[in-house]
């Protein structure tokens, strides 16, 4: 089969296209047959050698796609082969950069009906991150504020809509002004564009939007020196969501500014919450539907053939796409 391979760590030139024995499906595997393949941060931190729980090369990256169903191994029910899935997979395991990929049955989702499999690809990390975070960890409400850092991203469009349905007043930052005014149309009813409040201006833009009482939630998809305005951003009793280190930097913290406020701090990291037990699929099931009624809309901005994975790559580092960078693996 064709798949896409990393044999040494690197710059997206390491992605090179190679031809690979097809796999076959074990006891309680599911072969996929992939159709589409989301392209992901984290697959850019495997490719460099920097992610956590990345292996060693020859890697086939990717945790995320959507497909058919090609074979089920013993012991699999609820899933037949010709159904069309979304999967998800950990970076410990050959990925979805490929023709074909098996997967443990219990990370394969079957999608209803109205969902496309360009966007179903797209689903089980930034849109599950977005939705676990929000309505399980934040648990967000109407009553509300909400501010979503690097909100033209895969994760932060789809945190926009995701509280904006919720009924909570969104607040969106994003780096231009093109950015920002496409967040709003997800919902977002302020926006704040940090090329023009840098810093410490960003902190007082959220204030003067909240009338000086911070923020309910904030859900930092940046890290590093983001991180620290999180804290001060918040008001009483709100919640601070961290769930990247996209800045690839320390975060300083005041603890002064957040323990006097009775504020959280939490948490999220989808592969570790995976190996404690967290099964994804109602929540990729509900997330689907959602879609499938247009409740959602899911922006994908580029797609690349599968040849095509360092280019891009090289789109993901620009850090200027709005929505998804996604590959397409073979036609639906």
């Amino acid at each position: 089969m064709r798949a896409v391979r990393i044999d040494e760590f690197g710059g997206p030139e390491v992605l090179v296209p190679v031809e690979v024995p097809d796999p076959v499906a074990g006891p309680g595997q599911v072969l996929v047959r992939v159709v589409a393949a989301g392209v992901n941060r984290v697959d850019a931190l495997v490719r460099a050698g920097v992610y956590h729980r990345a292996g060693r090369p020859p890697l086939i990256p990717g945790v995320e796609a959507a497909g058919t169903v090609a074979a089920v191994g013993e012991g699999v029910t609820g899933i037949a082969v010709g159904q069309r899935v979304m999967a998800l997979d950990g970076v410990d395991s050959p990925g979805f950069y490929a023709e074909l990929a098996v997967v443990p049955a219990e990370r394969v989702t079957v999608l209803p009906d109205g969902v496309g499999l360009t966007e179903a690809a797209t689903l089980p990390v930034a849109w599950l991150s977005a939705w676990y975070c929000l309505r399980r960890l934040a648990r967000v409400t109407k009553d509300d504020t909400v501010v979503v850092k690097a909100a033209a991203s895969g994760v932060g469009s789809a945190a926009v809509q995701i509280a904006a349905e919720a009924g909570a007043h969104v607040i969106a930052i994003a780096g231009s002004p093109e950015k920002t005014a496409w967040a709003a149309e997800f919902g977002a009813g302020s926006t704040i564009d940090t090329s023009a409040h840098p810093d410490d201006a960003e902190v007082d833009e959220v204030l003067r939007l909240t009338g000086g009482r911070g923020a309910d939630v904030v859900l930092d998809t940046v890290g590093g020196r983001a991180f620290g305005r999180s804290l001060r951003e918040i008001g009483h009793g709100g919640r601070v969501v961290a769930l990247a280190n996209v800045a690839l930097e320390p975060s300083t913290v005041d603890t002064r500014d957040f323990y006097p406020k009775n504020a959280s701090v939490l948490g999220f990291q989808l592969t570790n919450l995976q190996i404690h037990g967290y099964d994804p699929r109602a929540d990729l099931r509900e997330l689907a539907e959602r879609v499938a009624a247009g409740t959602y809309r899911v922006p994908v901005e580029t797609v690349f053939p599968l040849e095509g994975a360092r280019a891009a790559h090289e789109r993901l580092e620009q850090r200027d796409n709005r929505g998804k960078i996604v590959l397409a693996v073979a036609e639906s």
